[in-house]
């Protein structure tokens, strides 16, 4: 028979890795009697784990979701996922969470077996985020509107446009995205009557809350991410590359549509911020290609011909 301490680690264990245990097949696992088992679960419950008894034949025991924090199980790989993910937020992309992760972080890491400590160090020392949130979202945002998403509460917003315009919409939300560097809200509009995506970050929430919905069917699978960040940056194109749409698909992000023409063009819908950063990001295309505006961009890709250009001839010298 196992000491106490471990038997109930491993009654824990089992509980967590399945919804509901009888009480034989618990004693079974455990090699314990009936009344020990009983023991170790009033044991656990008096550590703040929420073990319920479910009477009847086809009853037994399962662990809910109790009032308090108890401690937690985690085995090695869950350990190092947790601190991993942890890390990631601490400068991640959610406002308002960054010191309390670091400060769970600190809690964990020292209870970390050494062997652990040492593998999430090397996850944190050897990465490195290169793009991080342009636009990361506020905590408050995050929760109200997660929560409206799962109560099918709609919301009402100001929504600041392209072109500095606001203007105020009423949805039924159905989920978040996060693309790596924008969050986006996906949700019926109202009164266009059609699915349409919002950046989370040009949203200023109205209160209250609106009225409750009936779930819709899904929006088309290609709304999110495809097109995302074209359709919502501030500066858009659309431009013809010379090359299979396959090959330009695999070197931009998903959220970059690219649409087949033939089998060796293809229109790539680009978006930015700024003229110079679509112009780049044409650029890193990597193929011949063709565009006729806006006039902010062709300005652009003008001034990095005029560079380019010079710089070639003076390296010639």
């Amino acid at each position: 028979m196992l000491e106490p301490s471990a038997r109930l680690l491993q009654l824990l264990s089992l509980l967590q890795s399945r919804s509901n245990w009888t009480g034989a097949e618990l004693a079974d696992r455990l090699r314990v009697s009936p009344r020990t088992l009983r023991y170790d679960v009033g044991k656990l419950r008096d550590l703040g784990y929420p073990v319920h008894a479910v009477p009847g034949v086809a009853g037994g025991y399962r662990l809910g979701a109790g009032a308090k924090l108890p401690p937690l199980l985690l085995d090695d790989e869950e350990a190092v996922a947790v601190a991993t993910s942890l890390r990631a937020a601490a400068g991640g992309t959610v406002t308002g969470i960054e010191e309390t992760a670091v400060r769970a972080l600190v809690k964990l890491e020292q209870v970390l077996p050494d062997r652990l400590r040492r593998r999430v160090g090397a996850v944190h020392e050897y990465t490195s985020m290169l793009q991080p949130a342009v636009a990361p979202i506020d905590t408050g945002m995050l929760v109200s509107v997660t929560s409206a998403c799962r109560d099918r509460h709609r919301i009402r917003f100001d929504y600041r446009a392209h072109d500095g315009g606001r203007d105020e919409r009423d949805v039924e939300p159905y989920r978040l995205v996060n693309t790596g560097r924008r969050w986006y809200l996906v949700a019926w509009d109202v009164h266009r009557d059609a699915w349409r995506t919002f950046r989370v970050d040009r949203m200023t929430l109205r209160t209250p809350a609106g009225s409750r919905f009936t779930p819709r069917a899904e929006p088309p699978a290609d709304l999110v991410p495809r097109g995302v960040d074209a359709a919502l940056s501030r500066l858009r194109a659309r431009v013809t590359v010379h090359a299979p749409a396959a090959e330009i698909a695999a070197r931009v992000p998903p959220t970059v549509l690219v649409e087949p023409v033939d089998d060796a063009t293809c229109v790539v819908h680009a978006g930015a911020d700024s003229p110079a950063r679509l112009a780049l990001h044409i650029l890193m295309l990597d193929a011949d290609f063709t565009v006729d505006g806006p006039p902010d961009l062709l300005d652009a890709l003008r001034d990095v011909h005029r560079r380019v250009g010079s710089a070639t001839e003076n390296g010639a010298k």
